[in-house]
C-alpha cells in the first residue's frame, strides 16, 4: 500500500542530520507495516495530480498556520476535499489535523490557554495515552459531523474521525524525546514560556505511546471502515 506524504513543512536544518525530515520520521513511525511511501513537498508548491496517486495520504506538521496567506494552503485544502469526496483515506498530524478540519468546514485558531509542549496525556478512545506535542494553534470548532476520538484538558478536540474517510490528531507520535529536547533549545527559548519548557524538560525521560498510535494510524489506512462507527459526513 502506497502512502503519499503531504509534507507541509521542513525540520530545522540543524536537526536533519540526526532526525531527517518529517517524511523520514513518518516512514520510521509506520515502517514494517507493509507500506511504501512517496513524498510531495506541498510547502514548496508540489501537489499530487490526483487523489489516486497514492492509496492513502498523510499530512505532516508545519510551522505555518492554516489561516495564514500562503499560496499552497488553499490548493492543499481543495485537494483534501477531493480526497474526502473520493473516500481516499487521509490521516493528519498537528498542522495536518488542523488543515483537514479547516478544509472540511471547521475552525482553527491560537488557543487562548497557550502552548502545549512535550509529553502530554490524552484520552484516546477510552485509553490514556502520552504523546509529544508542540503547538499553540488548535482546532476550536470541528467540522459538522466529525467525531471527537481524543481529548485533553488543554486540547478539547485533540483527535477527530471523519466517518472512516479520515482521522487526525493534534500531538506528534513521530516526535521522540530527543527531538523535543533539541526543539526546546532551537525553537522554544524566548517563544514558549520558560515554565512550560522546564516542565517539558522534566518529562523528557518518560515513555510515550507513539507505537500504539502508529498502530492505530496503520489500521485506519488498512481498514478505514473500522473507524467509521459513530461519525457522520461533515456538512460541506
Amino acid at each position: 500500500m502506497r502512502i503519499g506524504i503531504l509534507q507541509t513543512g521542513h525540520v530545522v536544518e540543524d536537526l536533519k542530520p540526526d532526525f531527517g525530515d518529517y517524511d523520514d520520521m513518518f516512514s520510521r513511525l509506520l515502517g514494517g507495516r507493509g507500506f511504501d511511501f512517496q513524498t510531495w513537498n506541498v510547502v514548496d508548491g508540489e501537489l499530487p495530480d490526483s487523489h489516486s496517486d497514492a492509496d492513502g495520504w498523510l499530512i505532516t506538521g508545519s510551522r505555518f498556520a492554516v489561516y495564514e496567506d500562503h499560496d499552497w494552503i488553499q490548493p492543499l485544502a481543495a485537494f483534501l476535499r477531493g480526497c474526502y469526496d473520493a473516500a481516499s483515506p487521509v490521516a493528519g498530524i498537528c498542522f495536518g489535523h488542523q488543515i483537514l478540519a479547516h478544509a472540511l468546514g471547521g475552525r482553527v485558531e491560537k488557543f487562548k490557554g497557550g502552548w502545549s509542549v512535550g509529553l502530554n496525556e490524552y484520552e484516546f478512545k477510552g485509553r490514556r495515552v502520552k504523546l509529544n506535542a508542540w503547538h499553540q494553534d488548535q482546532v476550536v470548532e470541528p467540522p459538522a459531523g466529525a467525531k471527537v476520538a481524543g481529548t485533553s484538558p488543554n486540547c478539547e478536540f485533540a483527535m477527530l474521525e471523519y466517518g472512516g474517510r479520515a482521522i487526525s490528531i493534534q500531538p506528534h507520535p513521530e516526535f521522540d524525546g530527543g527531538f523535543i529536547a533539541r526543539l526546546i533549545e532551537l525553537r522554544g527559548r524566548g517563544i514558549v514560556p520558560d515554565e512550560l519548557l522546564r516542565e517539558a524538560i522534566d518529562r523528557l525521560g518518560n515513555p510515550s505511546d507513539s507505537d500504539f498510535v502508529a498502530s492505530e494510524i496503520a489500521e485506519f489506512f488498512l481498514n478505514p471502515s473500522a473507524c467509521a462507527n459513530g461519525a457522520q459526513n461533515p456538512g460541506l
